[in-house]
């Protein structure tokens, strides 16, 4: 079927990207550099490890756009796939136009989004800045890259593999907040420290929240790092409830969300490998256990023990989550929820000012939120009920017959991704289950039979 007739019923985006001062195609949105995607100097620096290869700056711009696309485009209520049409310029097209490199990009793309990706390449106009190199604070034997966040799985898991890697483990800070350990002399610099570009459009806003993308941009950043490191190994910081759980109990009408799922890495390793001629692996230590006891395990294990605390897991937007102009953590959206419920089954608390619903044991939705919290939303309702949901259907996945299929398929999925016999899988992942239920339902009873949450659970 031609891409102009599929049009007719799928949402679609036809997008350029062009360099300063260029203009796109008839009929084409412009995604330009230095405008709708930006560079930070200091940032693109942090790359420069040694002699600078014009391919790594070109790899950042398809992540950018790619994320351009994904954010720009709305997804139809009924319908989830979109169709993009994206032409990208790089210093060496031909690279990117080799059959190895092109089909293995749009295979990772499409698995990970479910959106059609029609992707083109053609030469730039001008080279790129190429930035300048320093001495950095770099193990002469890097064995694995990490991708480094505010979460708390990012700092529990860092801290697990510092003890087993010291420094032969290497941060790779994601976002655009700059990460600096304040350790090394002065004019040692750090690598990694943050993603070293921004996508905001000059006009409009965007339009579309899914952000599926981010598992393609996250991967690539550490495929990035791994490469110029020569790290064999990237360790994915993801406990099973939020690598297989987006899989396991898929919202609605919507895709399975396989951001930080082993088969959607596989796909990146085959991509990394194409583009340059680089095999790394992706490794999840966690995978089969929840996030309480990799916070617990960490609290055991590592000397910071309480640097779990000062993470962030919360999605909501500062303006969504304040109180009296003091930022918090809302609560109650998905990534809230599973928080509050690993410190609790890791024997840990938190004081109620960690969150904007300070109370989940309130009588009432209202009457769980701080007093100075005057934005309760209906929005933020439904946030806090589909959070809910999702935990307790996770909690009983096992129990119903139609959710065997679902089950048996991503068994025989990760036994092909992580090579293991899947009797070994399914042993594995009963466990973890079994495991969620049991932190799920000792949560359920400290909140209390007559706390709000109960109000959207289903229970026998």
């Amino acid at each position: 079927m031609k891409l102009d007739d599929d049009k007719a019923a799928v949402p679609s985006l036809r997008v350029d990207v062009v360099e300063t001062g260029q203009r796109p195609r008839r009929g084409r949105t412009p995604c330009e550099i230095g405008g709708d995607l930006t560079f930070t100097t200091e940032h693109l620096e942090s790359y420069c490890l040694a002699q600078w290869e014009p391919v790594i700056f070109d790899a950042l711009v398809v992540a950018a756009a790619v994320e351009f696309c994904d954010r720009m485009q709305r997804r139809k209520t009924q319908h989830w796939g979109r169709i993009f049409e994206l032409c990208i310029p790089v210093h060496d097209p031909d690279r990117w136009r080799a059959a190895a490199v092109s089909t293995s990009l749009k295979d990772a793309l499409e698995f990970l989004t479910g959106d059609r990706w029609e992707m083109s390449f053609v030469s730039r106009k001008a080279p790129a800045y190429v930035p300048h190199q320093f001495p950095f604070d770099l193990s002469s034997d890097a064995q694995a890259v990490i991708p480094f966040s505010e979460g708390l799985d990012s700092r529990a898991v860092a801290g697990l593999m510092h003890r087993e890697m010291r420094d032969g483990l290497i941060r790779v800070r994601l976002g655009t907040k700059e990460f600096l350990p304040g350790t090394g002399a002065s004019d040692v610099k750090q690598p990694f420290t943050s993603i070293p570009y921004r996508v905001k459009p000059k006009t409009g806003v965007f339009r579309e929240s899914s952000a599926r993308s981010r598992g393609f941009k996250f991967s690539l950043i550490s495929g990035i790092a791994a490469y110029l490191v020569k790290a064999k190994r990237i360790i994915v910081t993801e406990s099973g409830q939020g690598s297989l759980g987006p899989v396991l109990v898929a919202v609605g009408q919507g895709y399975e969300d396989y951001r930080s799922y082993p088969p959607f890495m596989d796909r990146m390793v085959v991509f990394l490998q194409a583009l340059f001629n680089y095999r790394v692996q992706f490794e999840f230590p966690r995978l089969w256990y929840t996030k309480g006891e990799t916070l617990a395990a960490f609290v055991r294990a590592c000397t910071d023990d309480g640097a779990w605390s000062t993470t962030w897991s919360c999605w909501q937007q500062n303006r969504q989550s304040s109180v009296d102009g003091h930022r918090r953590q809302c609560g109650i959206c998905a990534a809230c929820m599973l928080r509050r419920l690993s410190v609790h089954a890791a024997g840990l608390s938190e004081a109620p000012e960690t969150y904007v619903w300070e109370n989940l044991s309130a009588q009432t939705f209202e009457g769980g939120a701080a007093p100075g919290f005057a934005h309760t939303t209906k929005a933020l309702r439904e946030y806090a009920i589909a959070g809910t949901l999702h935990l307790d259907h996770l909690a009983t996945l096992q129990k119903s017959p139609m959710n065997k299929g679902m089950i048996d398929l991503t068994i025989s999925q990760l036994s092909r991704s992580r090579a293991l016999p899947e009797d070994t899988v399914r042993a594995s992942l009963n466990r973890l289950l079994n495991q969620h239920e049991s932190e799920w339902m000792s949560f359920l009873d400290s909140l209390g039979p007559e706390a709000f949450v109960m109000n959207w659970v289903v229970r026998p």
